[in-house]
């Protein structure tokens, strides 16, 4: 087979692996989200929000400081995304010599080379604005989650509105990092390109397989069981403790 016909077809077929798992992940997210690690952080985010602004002036500083790790984190992926991204373009800009030791099995023209290592150069771009994203969420929500709104409406309905939509800033600065991650995770089979189809389409099979372990559980329990749910008691919450024991 020759070399072009391998590079026309190895390469859409690895990329259509990567974007029909994340596909299958994204419905398997908004159906059942309790089977999904990202569906059941989100949960466990939105009762931990709650429980933060149930008594502000006690947990605050506690629920500054874990936004704070937040932010730290999707800071260090920007600065990583943005240095990388400045790296590969001095690298497509500067030599233009022999680059045949890079190739394993394909195309050797510079013109190649170049549009792969612009490939990446735009995979690190989005990393970046994606973290840049988190960072705003989390800001955000560092600022809401102290906020008294029980003093400044004791309706408690008006409070768990409040609450839900600080959640929701907070779980959004979450998905945003965790697709600034998947960005990184992405440049593996671009870069493997740079070697060849081959290595590209084998590097996206297993990454799908590494990232089916990491996305799905099977065992989840509850973090935090509802008031209402503890109140029922009875033999099917004794079963579900166990279960999730």
């Amino acid at each position: 087979m020759e070399r072009s016909v391998l590079d026309y077809v190895l390469v859409p077929a690895g990329l259509l692996v990567m974007g029909a798992y994340h596909a299958w992940l994204l419905q398997r997210i908004v159906k059942h989200p309790n089977k999904t690690v990202i569906g059941v952080n989100a949960i466990n985010r939105r009762f931990w929000v709650q429980a933060m602004m149930e008594d502000s002036p006690k947990n605050g500083v506690l629920a500054v400081q874990t936004l704070r790790n937040n932010i730290m984190a999707s800071t260090l992926l920007a600065s990583t995304a943005i240095m990388l991204t400045s790296l590969i373009g001095i690298l497509m800009t500067g030599g233009n010599g022999d680059r045949s030791v890079f190739f394993v099995f394909d195309d050797k023209s510079n013109r190649s080379f170049s549009f792969k290592f612009f490939a990446i150069l735009v995979c690190f771009l989005v990393a970046f604005l994606l973290n840049v994203q988190s960072v705003r969420y989390y800001s955000h929500g560092s600022i809401l989650v102290n906020t008294p709104y029980k003093k400044m409406s004791p309706n408690h309905r008006h409070h768990q509105v409040t609450a839900e939509y600080v959640a929701t800033t907070v779980n959004r600065g979450s998905y945003f990092w965790s697709l600034g991650l998947r960005a990184f995770y992405f440049s593996l089979p671009l870069f493997l390109w740079l070697f060849g189809p081959v290595p590209m389409f084998v590097s996206c099979f297993v990454l799908v397989v590494m990232l089916y372990f990491l996305d799905v559980t099977v065992d989840f329990g509850w973090a935090v069981v509802p008031h209402h749910e503890e109140e029922k008691g009875g033999v099917g919450g004794g079963n579900r403790d166990e279960e999730s024991g």
